[in-house]
């Protein structure tokens, strides 16, 4: 406790000295002062949220499209240390976390909804065992699923009843690249 006691007196008197500091440099300026404090808050404050949001924000200005060269489709890996593939599902945009722990492309409830699947008709009638338990799952198929100009039609999916952040674009798509390659951060798919 008197630890505590003396950190405070501490910092209450540098607080004093430097709070004197400043009122004496602003003397008869204090709207400027508070003006210049207003400022200072707001570009901190603005850049707390820009850090908050920093893969978000990457995400949207830089999606992991995939980027087709002569060999292979390369992916690069985000930030927080995965690999995202942008793709087309049905014609609407969903964002795959590329996970080669799961067996198959598992669509959660909004991406499949977006994709013009009637959720209301499906039948989960699957389980599929995840990190937080076991969830129900219901089989579809999705007219097109495309990815760097690459087409694949009528693919067995499936939709998630438990709670989802991303799709996940399993092992059952990823079987139909011949080889897949991860050289620093670069994950490579070889057609």
């Amino acid at each position: 406790m008197s630890g505590e006691i003396a950190y405070f007196v501490y910092y209450a008197i540098i607080g004093f000295f430097i709070g004197s500091f400043v009122l004496r440099t602003y003397r008869g300026r204090m709207g400027t002062m508070l003006q210049q404090m207003l400022i200072w808050f707001l570009i901190f404050m603005a850049a707390v949220i820009v850090y908050g949001f920093k893969d978000q924000i990457q995400r949207q200005l830089f999606p992991s499209q995939g980027v087709v060269s002569v060999d292979a489709i390369s992916v690069m890996r985000s930030s927080d240390g995965h690999f995202y593939a942008d793709m087309r599902a049905n014609g609407a945009r969903v964002l795959f976390v590329i996970d080669t722990g799961a067996t198959d492309i598992v669509l959660n409830t909004q991406d499949a909804k977006n994709a013009g699947i009637d959720l209301e008709s499906l039948r989960y009638l699957g389980i599929a065992e995840t990190a937080n338990g076991a969830v129900r799952t219901a089989q579809t198929t999705l007219d097109t699923l495309e990815f760097s100009n690459q087409v694949d039609r009528n693919l067995r999916v499936f939709v998630s009843e438990g709670r989802m952040d991303i799709s996940l674009l399993g092992m059952a798509y990823l079987r139909r690249f011949t080889r897949l390659e991860i050289i620093e951060d670069t994950l490579f798919l070889y057609p």
